[in-house]
């Protein structure tokens, strides 16, 4: 038996029957298992100890945010080519200047690529790090509320929810035509979906659980969010950025599929939320990761632990979503032995602190491969299992057990 599963039956035997009733109402969550948060749920209302540690740790973040935003993508200083300031904008991070700006040449073009290199001017002047502060936020207090019940967390989400998408004045539209422009170049590229695609599938299930009876959280809200999610999804998969973001052979493509899929899943498209799930395994296992479970494209990159781990992380959250449509994407082994499994147990060494990671890497992180390690334990991974004690916790605190689905915890994007 799988951990995950075993941890759910222990728990179901251990929760009073009486609790049957809260049982059946678990969030339809699309990456994080349901029934599984709502056990969670009833082992912290029973006193477990360690959950309570974890709590703190999220209740601590929560409050942080308690005091910030809510942001908007009308507010930034220049709107997106085009001049629509409902349009988000973000630049191309690893892309700088080649000269000092003029008036006449206010960007300093021609601008260069240095891979890695992330350009400071990036994370002013446009949407991008407003954005990750509505998913970080967003995710934080709807656990919190969750968790604890207090209503604070709850009314606070659903402020920045509003406000970044759906109140006619601040919404921001349903596209990503100019995210990761390079000026002077490029008004946008499609490389740029993976703004969203890193992140945004926390607030699909952040939406789901707040969809549960949080205060201040309307039917109106509820249809607004499905609605928002319908028009992007249909975005992402008819636009031509969509397109090619969909055909990177890369972690650019299995972002994009993790997040298709958690869209469809979400808005009701359960059929293509399973294709793709299932096309996956061809398309993404057998291409992407070779026999011996390296990811060559992620190797190559200056960043290599970084994009390993990264790359992984949308693997296993569309592994996560595969059990809400029938598919095991984790049993999936290619012709030369690819796997998930396999990829995870590549990092392991590293992960433990065992011996160094063999590849290029301008800033190691240990702590960045915790929570796809804890994935592939929860799956069945005997070494996995076996690395677990061993991990680094990421700062601010070890949430897994609270939130079982693997998340970015290095703070390198792009």
């Amino acid at each position: 038996m799988r951990i995950g599963a075993a941890a759910a039956a222990l728990a179901a035997v251990l929760i009073p029957a009486a609790d049957a009733a809260a049982r059946e109402a678990a969030p339809g969550t699309a990456v994080l298992d349901g029934k599984r948060l709502q056990q969670t749920k009833l082992r912290l209302d029973h006193g477990d100890r360690q959950l309570r540690r974890a709590v703190r740790d999220l209740t601590t973040r929560a409050d942080g945010w308690l005091d910030q935003g809510p942001w908007t993508v009308v507010d930034k200083p220049k709107p997106a080519p085009g001049g629509d300031v409902h349009d988000y904008l973000s630049q191309a991070p690893y892309w700088w200047p080649t000269t000092s700006p003029t008036a006449d040449n206010p960007w300093g073009c021609p601008y260069v690529q240095r891979d890695g290199q992330r350009n400071p001017e990036v994370d002013t002047g446009t949407d991008r790090q407003d954005v990750e502060k509505v998913f970080d936020s967003t995710y934080d207090l709807t656990l919190a509320w969750y968790y604890t019940g207090r209503k604070q967390y709850a009314v606070k989400a659903g402020q920045v929810l509003r406000t970044w998408f759906l109140d006619a004045g601040t919404q921001m539209n349903p596209n990503l035509d100019h995210a990761q422009f390079i000026p002077c170049k490029y008004d946008g590229r499609a490389i740029g979906i993976i703004d969203f695609s890193q992140s945004y599938t926390s607030v699909v299930d952040a939406v789901a659980l707040l969809a549960t009876g949080a205060p201040g959280w309307s039917k109106a809200d509820r249809a607004g969010m499905g609605q928002w999610n319908k028009d992007f999804l249909d975005w992402l998969v008819h636009s031509d950025f969509g397109k090619q973001e969909g055909a990177a052979d890369n972690n650019h493509g299995t972002f994009y599929d993790m997040q298709v899929a958690a869209l469809a899943y979400a808005t009701g498209d359960r059929d293509l939320a399973r294709r793709t799930v299932l096309d996956a395994r061809g398309k993404r296992i057998d291409a992407q990761i070779a026999g011996d479970g390296t990811q060559p494209q992620e190797l190559a990159r200056t960043r290599s632990w970084h994009y390993s781990t990264f790359d992984l992380v949308a693997y296993t959250r569309l592994a996560a979503i595969g059990r809400h449509v029938g598919v095991d994407l984790w049993s999936h082994e290619g012709p030369n032995g690819q796997s998930l499994f396999r990829a995870v147990d590549y990092l392991l060494p590293a992960a433990t602190g065992e011996r160094a990671w063999p590849h290029p890497e301008l800033e190691f992180h240990r702590f960045a491969a915790s929570d796809v390690v804890q994935a592939a334990a929860d799956a069945g991974d005997a070494a996995a299992r076996r690395a677990v004690p061993k991990l680094q916790a990421p700062p601010g605190g070890d949430l897994w057990a609270l939130r079982p689905a693997a998340e970015q915890l290095d703070s390198i994007a792009g």
